[in-house]
């Protein structure tokens, strides 16, 4: 069985049901919703309810503050566990990078694409786009 991290976003609708069948398949995983060390998982909220408001030099300056260092560490620590990266898609920047991450350490890294997306050309550096959880478990 793998030990898989799930790259999503917040909004991802799919991301839950993904985690649950994996782990109902035997996987071991890594939900970032709920990490075992940070309950509730990292929110850029609790560093300021007006994050979103932020010039380029507040992001800067508060990728140090520790509450987003403790959210950095619990994830990244989880990739460096996981040997299989899952991306579920839609999703951002964040789940990007980590996928891209994973594809570049020769990780296992598969895309669930569940509904109709913009189609991605690079998505050919990772190892298969899969419409539906049952053939991404199949490829597992």
């Amino acid at each position: 069985m793998a030990k898989i991290y799930v790259a999503s976003s917040w909004r991802n609708k799919y991301q839950p049901q993904v985690v649950k069948a994996l782990r109902d398949a035997g996987h071991e995983v890594y939900d970032f919703r709920n990490p075992e060390h940070n309950p509730g998982g990292f929110h850029w909220a609790d560093i300021d309810e007006g994050w979103q408001e932020w010039e380029p030099e507040e992001y800067i300056r508060n990728l140090t503050h520790p509450v987003a260092e403790r959210g950095y560490k619990a994830d990244f620590d989880a990739m460096l566990w996981a040997d299989t990266c899952v991306l579920v898609l839609p999703c951002g920047r964040s789940a990007h990078t980590e996928a891209g991450w994973f594809a570049g350490k020769g990780l296992k890294t598969l895309v669930l694409m569940p509904e109709r997306q913009e189609p991605e050309l690079m998505y050919k550096l990772f190892d298969g786009v899969f419409p539906s959880i049952e053939k991404l478990l199949t490829a597992l």
